[in-house]
């Protein structure tokens, strides 16, 4: 694999090569940022895929902490294609990438309030977007369950993610793909993906609210489920529901889809794929066939 080359507050070079202030706040407090958008290969080069709506939330998500937009959306479509043509060829095994962005609130003297006059951090880098294997398709991944313990402003994708960590470490140690997280004895989401349950033949998501981040793929199954003809519901779903889900599905940018066959070892439904991933896979793949085209 060959070096990643990224950009450093308008800086391009190697990764090893780059430099940010040990009072970045950033670095300090966590106080940035992120933003991951796929991009799939095509004839034409590295597509982008629903990067409006990719750019939408990091505009949202910079308001919501009070950090000025360091960029135009059109400046930020040249900066992400900038990286994708910096890095044609990381893994020549993995065609598709994901662009990582990411900004600080910039550098200034430790102190917790917002200083002034400070100029953002901006980071961006590009790195190989490794999808679920035909396997897991195939057969279902597992996952553990925990209560959700993070702070109440999960609609912000934030650098801070301590919380998300310890839950992907917990998975991690339970030798399974995510963590699902309850609050309330309600469910959350999981440590880095959004999760939906199917019951009776409907999709249901949490409800849009401060306690999850609106992946992308949130709006994007939506469209699926229509196209499919799938009912769909936004709602509460109780830990009882989950585990006697029918079916139960994960998303983010970095697993599209991916189908649960096991949830702290009890096999959800009959243990294997249904028939709702089934549909809103190959709508995915479709969907993404014709943005490549576009």
């Amino acid at each position: 694999m060959t070096e990643q080359v990224v950009y450093l507050n308008g800086v391009w070079g190697p990764v090893s090569e780059a430099r940010v202030s040990v009072l970045d706040r950033g670095f300090i407090f966590g106080d940035g940022i992120y933003e991951v958008v796929p991009a799939y290969h095509s004839a034409q080069g590295p597509r982008p895929f629903r990067l409006e709506q990719h750019l939408q939330r990091l505009a949202r998500s910079l308001a919501k902490v009070g950090i000025a937009d360091p960029h135009s959306p059109a400046q930020w479509r040249e900066l992400i294609g900038q990286a994708l043509a910096a890095n044609p060829s990381l893994d020549p095994e993995v065609p598709d990438s994901l662009v990582y962005l990411q900004v600080t609130r910039g550098v200034a003297k430790r102190a917790h309030a917002f200083p002034a006059h400070v100029t953002p951090t901006v980071f961006a880098m590009v790195t190989p977007l490794n999808l679920p294997s035909a396997a897991q398709r195939e057969r279902g991944v597992a996952v553990v369950v925990a209560d959700d313990k993070r702070w109440l402003h999960c609609d912000i994708k934030s650098t801070s993610l301590l919380g998300n960590v310890l839950m992907a470490q917990h998975a991690a140690e339970n030798d399974v793909l995510e963590t699902i997280q309850l609050r309330d004895g309600y469910l959350t989401e999981a440590s880095s993906s959004n999760v939906w349950v199917v019951r009776q033949g409907r999709l249901l998501a949490p409800p849009r609210s401060n306690l999850i981040l609106e992946g992308i793929r949130y709006a994007l199954v939506e469209e699926l489920c229509v196209a499919a003809d799938i009912p769909f519901e936004a709602r509460a779903i109780s830990e009882a529901e989950l585990r006697s889900a029918d079916e139960i599905i994960l998303s983010s940018a970095s697993k599209e889809v991916v189908p649960v066959a096991l949830i702290d070892g009890v096999a959800v439904g009959t243990g294997r794929p249904g028939p709702v991933f089934k549909a809103l896979y190959d709508g995915y793949q479709q969907m993404k066939a014709r943005s490549a085209q576009a």
